[in-house]
């Protein structure tokens, strides 16, 4: 059977960020929308609070309105600022609890080409059970599988599960399973607190225990760990590390209940050497890039890279897509590889679909991760 997981960047509504031609604006902008949106939370505002907020708002455009290019301002009680005509914008909140609202993100409609182009790195992967990240909510994701996906045609995919996780975009992580497969139990950890009383997962990280047509059970958590991008660094990797930290103590739960075929996939946001990732990395699962059998991953081998990145270039400091397996499951590996047809390359750094001929048609800026396990 063949386990999968990609990102797909969302399948009909994207931040609108993202689609801006300029590599470094969607980083900018996101920097922004974070920093601004945890300044709000402050329940008192200090004056260089307050000047800090109208400096960022100036940034992503809404000093003098609601809506800027990339962002809104919601405002659903009470006032956070003032807008003279004939001076300058004034904060006049004192704290959190004057007001509700916040910055959110705006979206725009994915290209027809690239809905396309995401069905067909799905249909190529031909993952038995796919973890897919950054989709909307199941009715989108059933939408999309009904009406795009199946209509290439290819072969259609029984179960698909997404639990609503924390993340306001609309980026969550769901899972598909094709025909024979059961999904007897879901558990959530939307919930699951840390030590700042802030919920640790950025999104989720499920549990979906499965059962495969021979019989055999698989717990599956995908996940997707902070971005390293959108406000302080070392904040950004606390909130990583306390994730990698979380889903080991699922993983070493699972072990202790008896269940020895666990997987735990990704975007992961961060490198296999990176500290933050550490936890989960000192564990007993291991990446199935360092596996003997894992040999599917063209590349162009002038780079001087190994070539097991999974976003952008492909560059080795770019694998942030993981499948991790129990040692259980790293005994059955048959092989494992990098699909990158559906991803844009500007330096023919790998081969793509003849129809990618813009970068706006390229399925996601993430490739996808596959691995074959000898399981019925």
């Amino acid at each position: 059977m063949r386990i999968a997981t990609f990102n797909v960047e969302n399948l009909f509504d994207r931040v609108r960020a993202f689609n801006d031609p300029d590599p470094d604006t969607h980083k900018d902008v996101l920097k922004a929308h974070s920093a601004l949106n945890q300044l709000f939370e402050k329940p008192v505002y200090t004056e260089a609070d307050k000047a800090e907020m109208l400096t960022l708002m100036g940034k992503l455009g809404i000093l003098r309105s609601d809506e800027g290019p990339f962002v809104w301002l919601r405002r659903i009680r009470g006032k956070l600022i003032t807008r003279p005509r004939r001076s300058a914008p004034r904060i006049v909140a004192t704290g959190r609890g004057d007001w509700v609202g916040w910055c959110e993100l705006k979206t725009a409609r994915v290209k027809e080409e690239a809905i396309t182009m995401t069905a067909r790195v799905i249909r190529d992967m031909n993952a038995d059970v796919l973890a897919v990240v950054e989709v909307e909510s199941r009715p989108v994701l059933t939408e999309f599988h009904d009406k795009i996906y199946v209509d290439l045609p290819a072969l259609p995919y029984r179960h698909m599960m997404v639990i609503d996780g924390n993340d306001r975009r609309g980026i969550d992580v769901g899972l598909m399973a094709r025909e024979g497969f059961t999904l007897p139990s879901m558990r959530s950890h939307v919930d699951e607190l840390g030590q700042n009383g802030e919920p640790v997962f950025s999104r989720d990280c499920p549990e979906y225990l499965l059962t495969t047509p021979g019989g055999e059970r698989m717990a599956i958590l995908p996940n997707h760990f902070k971005s390293k991008f959108g406000g302080d660094q070392a904040r950004s990797d606390a909130r990583r590390q306390e994730q990698a930290e979380m889903t080991a103590s699922y993983y070493a739960r699972l072990l202790s209940e008896g269940i020895e075929n666990i997987i735990v996939l990704g975007d992961f946001n961060d490198t296999p050497a990176s500290a933050p990732l550490s936890p989960i990395f000192e564990t007993s699962l291991k990446e199935v890039k360092q596996h003997p059998a894992f040999t599917d991953f063209t590349f162009d081998a002038n780079t001087g890279h190994r070539g097991i990145g999974t976003f952008g270039t492909g560059a080795d400091s770019l694998e942030i897509d993981h499948i991790m397996l129990s040692p259980a499951l790293w005994s059955k590996v048959q092989l494992g590889g990098i699909f990158r047809k559906g991803a844009w390359t500007a330096s023919n750094r790998w081969p793509m679909y003849p129809e990618l001929t813009r970068e706006s048609y390229a399925a996601s800026d993430h490739h996808g991760v596959w691995v074959d396990l000898d399981l019925d």
